[in-house]
């Protein structure tokens, strides 16, 4: 069970900072090389751990903390939701269907950072969402800013919203680019 969950929370990692490179680094909003590492070990750690299995979930809270070689993300908490078609929760033949992380969501591989309040991601659609006040996608110099990211995993598509009023003065998406960063 724990290794399903960790899967989709390195889904999720996988996907920000992917789109992170893409939204940064390359004037394309395909995502390419959207992988994960499936030949190194996975570590998550949390001060609690929930598993209710009548209502198809897990939960993960404080300081969750998920490694995977050069990916780590961060949450207060993580829940992972189970498809009813499968077997137990708790025995670990579960179907994963839905993976929520929220209490300022922390992405970091290599050189490239992504924060917001939370993330989703879907496994059936593969659709990733991830929201806040302020969504940051960084690498190096190179900063954009906004309240929505939305990946489309199948179609490698990306999209990053404004925030209406909310955020900025303008409520648009703010990108910093300096030349010569990648």
């Amino acid at each position: 069970m724990a290794s399903r969950s960790i899967l989709a929370a390195m889904m999720l990692a996988a996907a920000l900072v992917a789109a992170a490179g893409a939204a940064l680094g390359q004037s394309s909003q395909r995502l390419t090389g959207l992988r994960l590492t499936g030949n190194q070990p996975i570590q998550i750690e949390s001060d609690r751990l929930e598993i209710f299995d009548k209502d198809r979930k897990a939960v993960f809270s404080g300081n969750v903390s998920v490694t995977q070689g050069d990916t780590q993300v961060k949450a207060g908490r993580m829940t992972v939701h189970y498809s009813s078609d499968g077997g137990p929760v708790a025995g670990g033949g579960a179907a994963i269907e839905r993976l929520e992380a929220d209490g300022t969501v922390y992405v970091r591989s290599r050189n490239q950072v992504a924060t917001g309040d939370r993330g989703t991601f879907d496994m059936r659609s593969e659709v990733l969402v991830m929201t806040g006040e302020k969504v940051v996608l960084s690498e190096g110099d190179n900063v954009i800013v906004g309240c929505k990211l939305t990946v489309e995993m199948r179609s490698g598509q990306a999209r990053f919203e404004g925030c209406g009023d909310r955020s900025s003065e303008s409520g648009r998406i703010i990108m910093q680019l300096t030349p010569g960063q990648k």
